[in-house]
């Protein structure tokens, strides 16, 4: 199996990525960033793309799925950043992907409380984001994760995230043991996004209990 990470910088993004590369089924792993990643691996090519509002010049076919991890917090944004980050460049790749790739799994992380019709800007974004990728040529599913627990060095981008995680660390385990409808991990994530590129299951949106009984 041959997979696309996008995102492999960040949190979630290195939690997939890691264990697309432990995977003894996938031969090949894209990824797609501003910045290196810092990873060796004789599986993993990496494309330096500095414009993610278009991938005219990259060549998705022969891919089997796509694990879209970009993403950014709302926090101090106006919607039309947040909007051309979470939305724009999703639609640019997934279209891309629809056009030389059609049927390819692709895999969206969204949130929980995801709602196109709801009162946050955040929700109502990612919502349309899914929808949005839904109708496209593709075998489209959105990862809705509640709290992650970050595992093997994932980081956030944001310093204050970090130093959050840093201090809930300790309950966060137990939220993950006792609480796996609110709380998951960034390696349970990507063992997920795995299984459902294997075996295409009916099921399109997961949250984050579906995520920790795979």
């Amino acid at each position: 199996m041959k997979v696309i990470v996008f995102g492999a910088t960040g949190m979630v993004g290195h939690g997939v990525l890691r264990e697309s590369l432990l995977a003894g089924d996938v031969t090949e792993v894209l990824v797609l960033a501003r910045t290196p990643t810092g990873v060796t691996d004789p599986k993993l090519r990496e494309i330096r793309h500095a414009d993610f509002s278009g991938f005219s010049a990259v060549d998705f076919s022969g891919y089997d799925a796509c694990f879209f991890c970009l993403g950014v917090s709302s926090i101090g944004m106006s919607e039309a950043d947040y909007r051309r980050i979470t939305y724009d460049y999703t639609l640019a790749a997934a279209r891309r992907m629809a056009e030389q790739a059609p049927g390819m799994v692709f895999i969206y992380v969204s949130g929980v409380g995801t709602d196109t019709d709801g009162r946050q800007m955040w929700a109502r974004v990612k919502g349309r984001t899914e929808d949005d990728v839904a109708a496209l040529d593709l075998r489209a599913y959105a990862f809705r994760p509640g709290f992650i627990r970050p595992q093997h060095g994932a980081r956030a981008k944001a310093g204050f995230i970090n130093a959050l995680y840093t201090v809930l660390s300790p309950v966060s385990a137990l939220l993950v043991r006792f609480a796996p409808g609110f709380a998951t991990t960034t390696s349970q994530v990507g063992r997920a996004m795995l299984e459902v590129a294997r075996t295409r299951p009916e099921r399109r949106v997961w949250a984050p209990r579906d995520i920790a009984d795979v």
